[in-house]
C-alpha cells in the first residue's frame, strides 16, 4: 500500500543514519496488541438495497514495527502499526494504519530497564474493498477483491512505553499509546487507545 511504501523506506532510512550520526543506541521492534474505538452508529445504506448497515467498533489484533534512535536520554523514532486481517465495514472491507514520528525522551536508564515517552506526528489511512463473486459455465466461481480506495487523516501521537531488557540486546517491551486523529468519523472518538507488547533488539547494547 501507498502508506507502507512511503512509511517503511523512512523507517530504513532512519536505520542507515545510525552509523552517519554515530548514535549512541539503535532500537527496533515489532509488537502485537490492539486499537479501540467505539462505533459511530451511523446506519449506511452501502448497496441501495434499503437494508442499512450500522458502522462497527474499531478492534481487532494489530502488529507495530517500530525503531528509535537514542543519544543519551533524548532520541527519535517512528512506527507503523496496521490491523492485521480486514475488518466488516458497513458491508466493505476496512484495514486501518496508523503511522507517526516521534520525540522521545529516556528519563532514567539502567542495564534491564529504560522508559520511553514519546510525543510526535502522522497520519492514519482507512482503506476500503469489496470483495466480488463471479461464476460462470467454464471456470466456475472466483472471488476477485477490489479496491475502493480510502481516506487519511492527521493524527497526534502519545506514548508511554519500555524496554525491559532480557539480555544484553534483547528487550520485551510493553506500551501504552494514544492517538488524537482529525475527523476520525468513520468511528465514535477521535481518541483511539492502543496496548501492544512486543520484543526488540538494540544495536550498540544497552549502555555500550
Amino acid at each position: 500500500m501507498k502508506i507502507i511504501r512511503i512509511t517503511l523506506p523512512a523507517l530504513m532510512a532512519l536505520t542507515a543514519g545510525i552509523q552517519l550520526a554515530n548514535a549512541q543506541q539503535f532500537n527496533a521492534y515489532y509488537s502485537v496488541g490492539t486499537a479501540m474505538d467505539s462505533s459511530s452508529n451511523t446506519q449506511i445504506d452501502t448497496f441501495g438495497t434499503g437494508s442499512p448497515f450500522t458502522t462497527p467498533r474499531l478492534g481487532g489484533l494489530f502488529s507495530d514495527f517500530g525503531a528509535s534512535v537514542m543519544v543519551k536520554q533524548f532520541g527519535v523514532g517512528g512506527d507503523i502499526s496496521w490491523r492485521d486481517t480486514q475488518g466488516a465495514y458497513a458491508g466493505l472491507n476496512y484495514r486501518p494504519i496508523f503511522y507517526n514520528f516521534d520525540a522521545i525522551v529516556q528519563p532514567v536508564k539502567t542495564k534491564h530497564f529504560a522508559p520511553e515517552l514519546r510525543l510526535g506526528l502522522g497520519g492514519v489511512h482507512m482503506g476500503y474493498s469489496l470483495n466480488q463473486t463471479a461464476c460462470n459455465s467454464f471456470t466456475g466461481c472466483s472471488t476477485e477483491t477490489q479496491t475502493l480506495g480510502g481516506s487519511e487523516h492527521f493524527q497526534v501521537h502519545a506514548e508511554v512505553a519500555a524496554r525491559l531488557y532480557v539480555t544484553d540486546h534483547i528487550f520485551v517491551r510493553p506500551a501504552v499509546e494514544g492517538h488524537w486523529v482529525n475527523d476520525f468519523f468513520q468511528f465514535g472518538s477521535n481518541w483511539v487507545p492502543q496496548l501492544s507488547i512486543g520484543v526488540g533488539y538494540s544495536f550498540g547494547s544497552n549502555g555500550e
